[in-house]
Order: C-alpha cells, then structure tokens, then sequence
C-alpha cells in the first residue's frame, strides 16, 4: 500500500515571523512534485519545517494520517530521507563510507553498521550506477558525482519520501540531465515519493508530476505542470517574457520554456 505525504494549511518560518502560510499539498509514494518559485519565496524553510528543522507554526504535516512533528528525529529519518545542495565532511571519508552513513536512522545508539548495512548502502550505490565509486575519498570525486552519492546515502535509508534541495544547483548540463533521470527512474521504478525544489521550469516539465508555484504576493497553486507552468506566472514570477513550446514527439511531449528575445530597436 503507498504511503501518503499531506500538508494541511501550513504556516512555517522563524520564530515569530511567518515566511509562507495557507500551504497545503499532498503526494503520494510514486509521485514527483516540484516546487518553483523566487529566491527568498520560503521554499527551504517549508522543506526544514517538513524535517523538524523547524517547529511547525500553524497547521498540520501528515505520513498515512499521523503527525509527524509528534514524531521522534530517529522515526521520521526512517520514512523521509534529505538530500541538501551540498556537504562538505569534516574528514575525508570514502565514498561507501558516506552512504553508509544513510542507515544511522536504523542503528540502536552507540552501534556500528552491520554488514547489512553495508550490504544495503552497496545496493544504492548499484541503483544509480555509481558502485565504481565506492572506494573514492568523497571530497576529491565532481559535483555531479558528489550529488549521486547524496542521493545514495539519503537511499540507504530506505525511506518512503525523498526530499530534494534544489538537487541540480551548481552542476553542468550533462549532470543535470543524469540526476534528473535518476529522480525519474526513482519515482517511477522505486516507487519513492520526491519533492524537489528547482529554478528551471523545463525540470519540472522534464521529471514532475505535480508542480507547486509560489509568488512573492503570496501566491500559491498546485497542478500538473501543464496547468501550473504559464507564461503569465513566469513573466509576473521572473519578470522575463518567454515562450512555452512542445518539443516532444507524438508519443512523447515535452514542453520547455523560451526566452522571448528583447525587442531593442
């Protein structure tokens, strides 16, 4: 039976000051949902409420019905793993080392990882293509590769729900590609539940199937991209005029969003 992330008129922020409110959304393991918006809009401060970074000021974050934020940090790791931008270790750990890290949330305290734990961190290393790294100091492998490995420990942790920090910041084209099909490949093959955040409207066009837009009046819609993704959100977003056009073939379309170049005479 697939599991079932809600958030019921969600108010979060900082202490006394509210960065976003009325938020209320709901995904399903097997599902993908992007979140767009401007910096500054709350988008990081809703995925740290979601975590228990922060304490939840208004209203309700749900798994299958329960509470979550009455949860312990141990339980909640467990169901929803956390894949940030980026980590920079202390110690120059190996690559296994650092995904084997992802099945802390199942160890008792003061225990060491079992060689099933290992076994099932090797596992995630093998579902994204990555075991011929595992013997590489984590600090000295690329960006892209470093981004795979996050994902991998955040695997390891057998979760229901990944969430997903803006997983393409700071990675070139070619690996941006590969780890949004990797996200692709999680969603529709193991049957995780994503919620990722990104700048790029043609990501989420690419790999969602739910889309969440926020605005800086305080706006916010949840949709298919097709409904969420407009022209006029972007232009009133961004202030940038584009164009949405299907790039697809028949049996498979594929909309991505165009400059409108500036009319300079």
């Amino acid at each position: 039976m697939k599991m079932r992330l809600e958030a019921k008129n969600v108010s979060c922020g900082y202490a006394a000051k509210t960065v976003i409110s009325g938020i209320s959304l709901a995904l399903n393991q097997g599902e993908s949902l992007c979140i767009l918006g401007p910096n500054g809009i709350g988008k990081t401060t809703f995925f740290k409420t979601i975590l228990g970074f922060l304490a939840l000021q208004s209203g309700q974050i749900l798994l299958d019905g329960e509470d979550i934020h009455r949860w312990s940090r141990r339980k909640l790791a467990a169901k929803v793993g956390y894949v940030p931008q980026a980590h920079n270790p202390p110690f120059p750990f190996k690559v296994l080392d650092v995904v084997t890290m992802g099945r802390t949330a199942h160890l008792s305290f003061f225990s060491s990882p079992s060689q099933k734990d290992k076994e099932i961190a090797e596992e995630a290393l093998c579902t994204l293509g990555i075991t011929h790294l595992k013997d590489r100091i984590y600090t000295q492998i690329s960006g892209g590769e470093r981004q795979l490995v996050l994902i991998a420990r955040a695997l390891a942790q057998q979760p229901a729900f990944l969430i997903m920090d803006e997983p393409t910041a700071n990675l070139d084209f070619g690996n941006q590609i590969r780890v949004l099909n990797q996200i692709n490949k999680l969603v529709q093959q193991a049957n995780l539940g994503v919620i990722m955040t990104t700048h790029f409207p043609n990501h989420a066009f690419y790999c969602a199937s739910k889309v969440a837009v926020l605005g800086r009046d305080k706006m916010f819609t949840v949709g298919t991209a097709d409904e969420v993704i407009t022209e006029s959100y972007l232009k009133a977003v961004y202030g940038v005029d584009v164009q949405i056009v299907d790039v697809g073939k028949r049996d498979n379309s594929l909309k991505v969003c165009v400059p409108v170049a500036a009319n300079c005479g």
